[in-house]
């Protein structure tokens, strides 16, 4: 060890070249720490297949039909409400604007092809519908609000102009 040399290792490194011109790191102020915390986590599926928005709105139209073709409206509640979920979670970020808007839309989409292909008339087919949608409206509040809460889990924040504008 020569006598410039000490026996702390991070005395002797030799402070990194910067370039002429370079900004210069600014201070810190006291109390703050470089990370303000973990970085977030977010509700990312695990698999390998990821939805478009206009998959997910095509899988979820399919299985409103399917189920309300059915004729038992718990089973196809239920399965809309699950449906929403899985499809919510398995959509690609780009596409979670479609996703959180299109519930109510596809179910009534799919309610009203199921019962056109069911019914006898246009009268039957307009009470269907509307009995339909009438029973169900408590599921697809459930639907639409599951929809909102993992879209926000997977970090979607909607741009609204009017509340994020600063007053002058």
């Amino acid at each position: 060890m020569t006598p410039t040399q000490t026996r702390n290792p991070a005395r002797n490194a030799v402070p990194p070249r910067t370039r002429p011109g370079a900004a210069t790191p600014r201070p810190r102020a006291p109390g703050r720490t470089a990370a303000p915390g973990p970085p977030q986590r977010r509700l990312e599926p695990k698999g390998v297949f990821r939805l478009t928005g206009r998959g997910a709105i095509v899988a979820l139209f399919l299985l409103c039909f399917l189920s309300l073709l059915t004729g038992w409206s718990v089973l196809a509640d239920a399965a809309f409400v699950c449906a929403c979920g899985v499809v919510t979670y398995y959509t690609k970020f780009a596409g979670l604007r479609t996703v959180v808007v299109c519930p109510p839309l596809v179910f009534l989409a799919g309610c009203v092809c199921a019962k056109a292909v069911t019914s006898t008339g246009m009268f039957a087919l307009a009470e269907g519908v509307l009995v339909t949608l009438g029973t169900s409206a408590p599921w697809l509040f459930t639907g639409t609000g599951l929809t909102i809460v993992i879209a926000l889990g997977r970090g979607f924040r909607p741009s609204i102009p009017w509340l994020t504008r600063r007053p002058r």
